[in-house]
């Protein structure tokens, strides 16, 4: 637990603080957050709820949209929380963050059908058209790393379409939200190839906008980290879809 929070905890001020106004709650569809009979639902929505009644924050409303828009209210609106936002040095300091939920592999998918893609390594995939989602990690990722080929899109829903398609020929995805696409269009998922996966995991997050107030932040943090250490988050996260 850091120091600030178990001073807060230990004196029985937590109790005590006050909120600002509701909590908008903002993430993008994906196999952790999703629309299930009306209602955003998923893994990753599971532990930001549990996070938020642990933290007696109940004033708060979660919404589906595509991730350039919730990053963008996190990034200009105050109070503010998004998942799962990848924490990378460029956003450490445009962010107030409050737990990692999950950490995640992107691996560069193909059809199996195209023998003409080889992928040995991150090099290789530069010369083949490559769909990400707009402000994405993986964009920008990408781009830090000289590739050119960049088709943009809003939804992981049109990223996957396109590779159908054949208007990109490699997309970066964790494998669950690969399944979760496949099962969603009806595809056998062994129509669908792994090529590649880079050497390093993404540290998936829930942050608040830095115009949140304090106390709001430090319940979060505190309720966040009693969460981990019973194993709650470990737990909502394996809960398959």
């Amino acid at each position: 637990m850091r120091p600030i929070a178990w001073i807060a905890l230990s004196l029985g001020l937590l109790g005590a603080l006050t909120h600002a106004g509701p909590v908008r709650v903002v993430t993008e569809e994906t196999a952790y957050s999703y629309l299930q009979d009306g209602k955003v639902s998923g893994p990753a929505t599971k532990v930001v709820e549990a996070t938020l009644q642990r933290a007696g924050l109940d004033d708060y409303h979660i919404g589906l949209y595509p991730w350039a828009r919730a990053y963008d209210m996190a990034l200009q609106e105050p109070d503010v929380l998004v998942y799962l936002i990848a924490r990378t040095a460029e956003r450490e300091a445009l962010f107030r963050w409050v737990g990692e939920i999950t950490r995640i592999d992107y691996h560069f998918y193909k059809l199996r059908e195209r023998d003409d893609i080889k992928v040995p390594d991150l090099e290789a995939a530069k010369v083949y058209r490559v769909g990400v989602l707009r402000e994405d990690v993986r964009q920008h990722y990408l781009l830090a790393n000289g590739f050119n080929k960049i088709v943009v899109t809003a939804h992981n829903s049109d990223n996957f379409k396109r590779l159908l398609n054949g208007q990109v020929d490699l997309i970066p995805m964790p494998e669950r939200d690969m399944l979760a696409l496949c099962k969603e269009v009806g595809l056998d998922p062994s129509a669908v190839e792994r090529v590649f996966t880079p050497d390093s995991s993404t540290r998936l997050y829930m942050a608040f906008s830095r115009e949140t107030d304090d106390a709001t932040v430090l319940r979060m943090q505190s309720a966040f980290e009693h969460l981990q250490a019973e194993g709650a988050v470990a737990r909502l996260m394996n809960v398959q879809r």
